[in-house]
């Protein structure tokens, strides 16, 4: 399966999730998940007009991250591809699972994920609209963010399938191939609902945060993931690495352009 030729994208993105001490304050492109909002200034603010810049810088940061691995903030990375590597052996037993070969179920499956993607996609998008009319900074903000989160994910993840060029569960009796030739942005590995719905999720998570919101926000997009795989679209390690990717992608995106303000205005 020559995982080894993913490692290293593996671990630019799941350096994502180093702490902030682990970082030098002084880089712009640092990317820190931090309990605290950075200081923000007024070019990286979350705004319509800076959203294409933000998302370039982004993206020099995603892609760069790695530049700031040391020996003490290499247990994210390690744990990831580490927790990648056993998915992908179990990937192939996992799929042929008579459970999974029930049309009906894989059906409703594909129907339910498309409908929470669906949501999360359409959760910004009225959340700033809701913010603009009634002049709700923090709604605003979320629906920017959450935008933003979603463009830089499904960039991502569009490099890391034509990387990965992996079969679907559906061919091959679930060999879960990867580098086959021709394959490109259709590739299995990683999952985009997952990347979207949790990039998504991270960004309202963290602008709304609290036990039942956690449980609401986290949870729907773990039933993304899960019936991704119970529709047969995606392997259990295509959603495990989409999920990660994208919780650790929202998280810098609201960590990096999140203005402080009033939790109680929604």
């Amino acid at each position: 399966m020559r995982l080894v030729v993913l490692i290293p994208i593996l671990t630019i993105v799941s350096s994502l999730s180093l702490p902030a001490g682990a970082q030098s304050e002084d880089s712009p492109n640092s990317l820190p998940d931090v309990p605290k909002p950075l200081i923000v200034g007024p070019q990286e603010a979350a705004t319509l007009r800076n959203t294409p810049h933000n998302i370039l810088k982004d993206q020099e940061a995603i892609w760069t991250s790695p530049l700031r691995l040391r020996t003490d903030n290499v247990a994210g990375p390690v744990i990831l591809v580490a927790a990648t590597t056993v998915a992908i052996t179990t990937d192939h037993q996992i799929m042929s699972s008579s459970r999974l070969q029930d049309t009906s179920l894989n059906n409703h499956a594909d129907t339910a994920s498309n409908v929470l993607v669906g949501a999360f996609v359409g959760a910004p998008v009225l959340l700033y609209g809701w913010g603009k009319l009634e002049h709700r900074t923090q709604a605003q903000e979320t629906g920017i963010l959450g935008g933003e989160a979603i463009l830089d994910s499904i960039v991502v993840n569009e490099v890391m399938k034509v990387a990965a060029e992996r079969e679907r569960p559906t061919v091959d009796g679930a060999k879960g191939k990867f580098f086959q030739s021709g394959i490109g942005t259709g590739s299995s590995f990683p999952s985009n609902h997952s990347i979207i719905a949790w990039s998504s999720a991270a960004v309202l998570a963290s602008e709304y945060p609290g036990p039942l919101n956690d449980i609401a926000f986290y949870g729907l997009a773990t039933g993304v993931s899960v019936t991704r795989v119970l529709a047969r679209q995606h392997f259990p390690s295509d959603v495990l690495v989409g999920s990660a990717v994208g919780w650790m992608i929202g998280r810098y995106v609201f960590h990096h352009h999140q203005r402080s303000h009033d939790l109680n205005h929604f």
